[in-house]
C-alpha cells in the first residue's frame, strides 16, 4: 500500500477546499449574476439590476385572469417600500423597523419571522418613515440591514442571526433605509441622514463573516485629517471643491448613499449613487463656492480595496434636494452603429443620463419632464449648464424639478426585448428662497430654505400657482438610446410604485390610483388593474414554483411621496400595509376598508400671536418631516388630536410616551416652553382648518 507523507496529505486537502470554497463563492456569484428564470435573489434580480424577469407564462392573452392568490396583513399603517427577494420555494420581505418574514411562497403560510428589536425611536432621524427597501441573499444567509445601523447575516431556514455588525455609532443621526447588496462575496451598504446633518460613506462587509473590508466616504473629513480609509487617496481632490467658508464642517456635507448601489463583475467595479448635499443651500454649505465632491454624483469603486476609480458628478454644487440615488441599470446598447456597455439613471434633476460604465465618461443625457435648473448638459464635457436664476437668493425663484423630484427612489426597470426603460416619473416645480440669518441645527432638518414673508411670501403664493399647473405624474417607457420617450401614461400625482418587466412584453406597476397594474410594454395599454387599497410605492417581482408563475407587490402607501400627499391635504383612507401575491386564476379577496373616523373638535385658541408664530417655527424645524407641512397630514395629523391627546401632549412629545410607536422623546432638543408653542401652534392649525 502507498502512503502519502503528512504534508503531502494536508497539501492535498487545503487544494480541495480551495477549490470547494472557489466553486461555492462561483455558484453564489453565478446564481446573483444569472439566477434561474423563476428566481428573484437581489433586489434588482440580478447584477444589471434591470428587473427583467424571463417568465412568459402571464402574458397579453391572459393577464386579465390574473387574481389574488394569497396575501399577508403587515400589521402596520407605515410605508412598506420594500422589494421582496425568492428563492427556492421561500419569499422573503423586510417591513418597516426592518421586521423580517420568511414566507412558503405558494401559499403565504409563514415560515419564521426575525425582529431585530430596532428601537422605535431610530424612526425620528428617518427622513421619510422607518422603512427598509429590501434585503439581499447570500449562500444560506439572508442579509438586512437596520434603521439603527446593525448588518445582520439570518440563517434563511430558520431566521436566526449568524453574525452582525455595527455599520455606523449614534454619535450622529444616521440611518438606513437602502437594501443592502451582495456582491459575490461581500455585503455592500450605504446610509441616510444627509437632510440632518451627516457625512455620507459606503462600506463593505464579508458575506461570510461580516467582517468590515472597507469603507470610502464621500466628503471631506471636517477635521481635515486622514480617515485611515479607502477614500484617503482621492481626498486632496475632492477637499479642493468645498469653500473653507460655510457649514458643511458642521454638518458633514451629505452625498448620503441611501439606496442605489450598482456592480459590474466584469470590470469589479462598485458604482454608488450620492444623495444630496448638507445643508441643501449652498451658500450657507459652501458659501456659494466649488462643486462639492460627491453629492449628487456616481462614484465608481474597484470593489476588491473600495479604491476610486472615477465619478461622474450630475449637478456640481447641489442645492435643490436632488439626490443621484435612484435605480443604476447596466446594459449594452447599441449606439451609433457600436455596442457600447452603459450605465443608465434617471435621478431628480430630470434627466436621462447614459455613461459609459468603465470610464465614466457621459454618452448623453436629455431631460424626460420640465427643467429649468440647468439650460442642457455640455456632451464634451458632460457639465451642466447651470441656469443662474435657478441659483436662488432671498428673492424667491420658481425652479424646475422640485425636490420631490422627476424621478425618485422608486425602482426603474429595463427591458433587452423592447430596449425601452420604464419607471415613474414627476413633472413639478417649486418655489426656493434662502432663508435670511439661517444657522444650522444638527438632528434636525437643515435645508436653509424658506423664511418667506411680506413680499416674498406673495411671489412665492403667485409662482407655486404657476408651478401647481405644469405639475403632472406617469409612468414613462424611455428610449436611451435615441434619448426620448417612447411612451408615457398619466397616472396621478407624485408617488406612483416602481416598476418591472417581463419577457412577455409587461410592466408592471403599483399606482396612486390604489391599485397594481400591467401594462402593454411596447404601447403602453393598460391591460389588467386590482384595487390594492394603499398606493403600492414598492417594486414588484414575479416569480415561479412548481411550473406556475406569481407576482408579489407590498401595498403600502407611505415615505416621502405620502408625505407630499398628506401635506396637500388630499390623501385618501387606505387600508393597513399588505403583502399582495398573484397567480392567474387566484381567487382570493380584501376585506373592505374599515370607515373613517370621525375629527374631533379642537380645543379653543388662548395663546397669543407671538407663541403661535414660535411654534409654527419650531414645528416648521423639528416635526414637519414626519407631520406635514403646516401640520397637514403626515404619519399622524396633528390637526385631529382626540381631547386625549391633547391633554398628554407634553408627556408624548417630551416624556416619550409614545416611543413604542415611533414617537421619541425631543427633551433634548426642545424645553417644555417650546414644546408648549407647538402645542398652541397646532391648536390654531386645527381650529383654522375645523369643518373643512
Amino acid at each position: 500500500m502507498h502512503f502519502r507523507s503528512p504534508v503531502a496529505l494536508i497539501g492535498a486537502l487545503m487544494l480541495v477546499l480551495v477549490a470547494t470554497v472557489a466553486a461555492i463563492d462561483g455558484g453564489i456569484d453565478a446564481r446573483l449574476g444569472h439566477p434561474a428564470p423563476g428566481e428573484w435573489p437581489s433586489d434588482g434580480r440580478d447584477y444589471s439590476a434591470q428587473r427583467y424577469s424571463p417568465l412568459t407564462q402571464i402574458d397579453a392573452s391572459n393577464v386579465s385572469k390574473l387574481g389574488l392568490a394569497w396575501y399577508d396583513d403587515l400589521d402596520t399603517l407605515r410605508g412598506v417600500e420594500a422589494t421582496p427577494i425568492y428563492a427556492d420555494g421561500v419569499l422573503y420581505n423586510s417591513l418597516p423597523f426592518n421586521v423580517i418574514k420568511a414566507y412558503d411562497a405558494r401559499t403565504g403560510r409563514v415560515l419564521w419571522t426575525y425582529d431585530p428589536k430596532v428601537p422605535r425611536e431610530m424612526a425620528r432621524y428617518a427622513c421619510c418613515e422607518p422603512v427598509s427597501r429590501g434585503l439581499a441573499m447570500w449562500h444560506n444567509l439572508i442579509v438586512i440591514a437596520t434603521l439603527d445601523g446593525r448588518l445582520i447575516g439570518l440563517d434563511k431556514t430558520s431566521g436566526t442571526p449568524v453574525w452582525t455588525s455595527q455599520v455606523f455609532g449614534h454619535e450622529m443621526p444616521y440611518t438606513i433605509t437602502g437594501a443592502p447588496r451582495v456582491f459575490g462575496d461581500m455585503v455592500v451598504i450605504g446610509n441616510s441622514g444627509g437632510d440632518l446633518g451627516v457625512r455620507g460613506f459606503v462600506a463593505a462587509y464579508d458575506a461570510a463573516s461580516g467582517r468590515k473590508r472597507w469603507k470610502f466616504f464621500l466628503t471631506p473629513n471636517p477635521n481635515d485629517a486622514p480617515d485611515h480609509e479607502a477614500s484617503d487617496p482621492v481626498m486632496p481632490m475632492v477637499r479642493k471643491t468645498w469653500s473653507d467658508e460655510g457649514m458643511w464642517k458642521q454638518l458633514g456635507g451629505g452625498a448620503n448613499p441611501f439606496d442605489s448601489i450598482a456592480y459590474d463583475p466584469a470590470l469589479k467595479l462598485v458604482y454608488v449613487g450620492t444623495g444630496n448635499s448638507s445643508p441643501h443651500t449652498q451658500f450657507y454649505r459652501s458659501a456659494d463656492k466649488g462643486d462639492n465632491l460627491f453629492v449628487c454624483s456616481i462614484v465608481a469603486l474597484h470593489a476588491e480595496d473600495g479604491s476610486y476609480a472615477w465619478h461622474y458628478q450630475m449637478v456640481p454644487g447641489e442645492e435643490w434636494d436632488y439626490t443621484c440615488t435612484s435605480s443604476m441599470i447596466s446594459a449594452d446598447l447599441k449606439i451609433g452603429g457600436k455596442t457600447r456597455k452603459v450605465l443608465m439613471q434617471a435621478p431628480k434633476d430630470g434627466y436621462f443620463y447614459v455613461l459609459d460604465r468603465k470610464t465614466g465618461k457621459l454618452i448623453s443625457a436629455k431631460s424626460y419632464v420640465k427643467v429649468n435648473w440647468a439650460l442642457g448638459i455640455d456632451p464634451k464635457t458632460g457639465r451642466p449648464q447651470i441656469n443662474l436664476a435657478a441659483r436662488y437668493t432671498e428673492e424667491p425663484a420658481l425652479v424646475y424639478p422640485g425636490p420631490g423630484g422627476a424621478h425618485n427612489w422608486f425602482p426603474m426597470a429595463y427591458s433587452p426585448r423592447t430596449r425601452l426603460a420604464y419607471f415613474p416619473a414627476y413633472q413639478s416645480g417649486f418655489v426656493y428662497a434662502r432663508q435670511p440669518n439661517w444657522t444650522p441645527q444638527p438632528f434636525r432638518s437643515n435645508s436653509g430654505w424658506g423664511g418667506f414673508s411680506g413680499e416674498a411670501l406673495k411671489k412665492r403664493v403667485e409662482l407655486q400657482k404657476i408651478a401647481d399647473k405644469d405639475e403632472k405624474a406617469m409612468l414613462v417607457a424611455y428610449d436611451p438610446v435615441r434619448q426620448q420617450v417612447a411612451w408615457s401614461v398619466p397616472l396621478p400625482r407624485h408617488g406612483n410604485g416602481g416598476a418591472f418587466v417581463t419577457a412577455s412584453d409587461l410592466v408592471f406597476e403599483g399606482t396612486t390610483r390604489q391599485t397594481f397594474a400591467a401594462f402593454d410594454a411596447r404601447t403602453g395599454k393598460q391591460l389588467w388593474e386590482f384595487p390594492t387599497q394603499s398606493a403600492p410605492v414598492a417594486g414588484g417581482i414575479t416569480y415561479e414554483v412548481d411550473g406556475e408563475q406569481y407576482v408579489a407587490i407590498n401595498a403600502g402607501w407611505g415615505g416621502g411621496a405620502a408625505q407630499v400627499e398628506r401635506g396637500a391635504g388630499i390623501e385618501l383612507p387606505r387600508a393597513p400595509a399588505r403583502l399582495l401575491v398573484f397567480k392567474l386564476g387566484g381567487t382570493r379577496t380584501l376585506p373592505p376598508l374599515a370607515k373613517a373616523e370621525a375629527i374631533p373638535q379642537p380645543p379653543p385658541l388662548r395663546a397669543s400671536e407671538a407663541d403661535i408664530q414660535a411654534g409654527a417655527q419650531l414645528f416648521a424645524d423639528t416635526c414637519s418631516g414626519c407631520h406635514g407641512r403646516e401640520a397637514v397630514g403626515g404619519v399622524k395629523d396633528l390637526r385631529h388630536m382626540t381631547a386625549e391627546t391633547h391633554a398628554k401632549f407634553k408627556d408624548i412629545v417630551l416624556g416619550g410616551l409614545y416611543t413604542d410607536k415611533g414617537m421619541a422623546s425631543f427633551k433634548d432638543l426642545l424645553s417644555d416652553k417650546q414644546a408648549g408653542q407647538i402645542h398652541d401652534y397646532l391648536i390654531a392649525r386645527a381650529n383654522e382648518d375645523w369643518g373643512e
